[in-house]
């Protein structure tokens, strides 16, 4: 008897062996430069490309992988493991696309998606502003309406890849009077006229990914680049988030995964009082710990992946907001006491940038912030367990 959803298949442990050959190879040796330099690694989405795994969760009627959602998760998780800048290459693609996978007309998701699986584009998800973080729903952009086109103004905030992102998918207000329901989503291009782009934020980590402002202004685009009916682009949101929530779980599994493994790798060689410190069960209480929280996010995460996977195909999952912010937050929360125990471990050491553990650090806070704060996901699980 088989319990599929508690055993990844055989092709999805073959994929990770795929991922971490590559990751070992060709992202790890550069995830300190991209860091350092605040550079976009694009000699990594290069070779991301030429292996298949920019973008694998494109179906393949538009010239992608087809991966399923687990899939997808060990994809994110093992270039996270090498380099968390680089790992929101296929995370993005996927945050972008979601809202056309859910809602979009066929000619949207023929016209958009198949360069985004070619490798001809990266595809970005504009929801934040300045004004409007948690509390998504009181943004200001608008869209207004004029013949067969819309007209946006406004600004996003806090887009990751913009700049080096070829497609938006933007939420706009297109009904003031309607609040949530008044909202559209709408896909914009780099090249529209009026699009542009805010300076990159000094940030903590992800510094090989850009952030900035995506600025808006007089942006006219074709009425046929609307994601779904006007009114709903509120709603694909939120139900993108459901599934993307689950690459961010992956995100922060793989960041302290890198952890652990220096850390163990680490504590075996480094010699005090005349031994490994490996062999002080102070030390080996710290890392079973670790490793616990970490296996026991996975389990969570692979769980909401599955669920997810579902979701996409159609099946009504009741509890797939639950899983995936349950997966987001637990999975975040542990990576950032994993990465915080790995730089202990290394003592003094950890906290210089000849090792990469304090890189591993920085980048794990965004994944208790990004995609909703920790603080809204247990929100969002607490109205679902009380509804």
């Amino acid at each position: 008897m088989s319990f599929p959803l508690y055993a990844p298949a055989e092709e999805h442990e073959m994929l990770r062996e795929t991922v971490r050959a590559l990751a070992d190879e060709k992202i790890a040796p550069r995830a300190a430069a991209a860091d350092e330099n605040e550079e976009f690694p694009w000699e990594v989405y290069k070779d991301l490309v030429a292996a298949d795994l920019h973008a694998v969760h494109i179906p393949e009627e538009y010239g992608g992988a087809g991966a399923d959602a687990l899939a997808t998760v060990i994809v994110i998780e093992e270039v996270a493991r090498a380099c968390a800048s680089s790992s929101l290459i296929p995370a993005v693609n996927k945050l972008g696309t979601v809202p056309l996978l859910l809602s979009a007309s066929e000619e949207i998701k023929q016209r958009y998606l198949t360069p985004v699986a070619g490798g001809d584009a990266m595809f970005s998800y504009a929801l934040s502003e300045a004004e409007a973080g948690s509390d998504a729903a009181s943004m200001k952009t608008r869209a207004v309406k004029d013949g067969d086109h819309y007209v946006l103004n406004g600004t996003k905030m806090w887009i990751t890849n913009a700049g080096v992102s070829e497609y938006y998918t933007v939420m706009a207000v297109t009904d003031p009077s309607a609040g949530a329901r008044g909202i559209s989503a709408f896909v914009v291009e780099k090249s529209d006229e009026g699009v542009g782009f805010g300076p990159k934020e000094k940030k903590l980590g992800i510094k090989g990914s850009p952030t900035r402002q995506v600025i808006l202004e007089n942006v006219r685009i074709p009425e046929s680049r609307m994601v779904g009916e006007p009114g709903t682009g509120f709603k694909t949101a939120l139900a993108t988030l459901d599934h993307t929530r689950v690459t961010i779980a992956a995100q922060a599994l793989g960041i302290a995964q890198g952890a652990l493994d220096f850390a163990i790798g680490y504590v075996k060689e480094r010699k005090q009082f005349g031994k490994a410190i490996a062999e002080f069960q102070g030390l080996q209480f710290m890392i079973a710990d670790m490793a616990m929280k970490l296996e026991a996010a996975r389990q969570l995460t692979y769980a909401a992946a599955a669920k997810s996977e579902l979701a996409m195909h159609g099946t009504r999952v009741k509890d797939l907001t639950f899983f995936s912010s349950a997966a987001k937050t637990a999975a975040s929360d542990a990576a950032m006491e994993i990465t915080t125990d790995a730089v202990q471990l290394l003592g003094g050491y950890g906290y210089t940038r000849d090792f990469p553990v304090e890189r591993m650090m920085r980048d794990a806070k965004i994944t208790q912030i990004y995609e909703g704060t920790n603080q809204i996901q247990r929100m969002v699980m607490a109205r679902q367990l009380l509804k």
